[in-house]
């Protein structure tokens, strides 16, 4: 299993947290997600169904911003 770990912006609540792992939860090849609030930071462990593009674009989408 590969990880990776992002640090991301508007990160602020309980609802965001869960909206995040849902996203990633429905994704083929995701395995696992930590989302630590208090960081602001989010790991995924996933395999080779997908591929990092696809795990921004998802983070993205609830409203997260992934800081560099």
């Amino acid at each position: 299993m590969k990880r990776v770990h992002y640090n991301v912006a508007r990160l602020v609540n309980e609802e965001m947290k869960t909206e995040v792992k849902n996203v990633l939860d429905k994704e083929d090849g995701v395995q696992m997600v930590n989302i630590d609030l208090g960081r602001g930071s989010i790991e995924v462990g996933y395999n080779e169904s997908i591929n990092e593009d696809k795990i921004k674009e998802c983070i993205e989408q609830v409203g997260c911003i992934i800081r560099s």
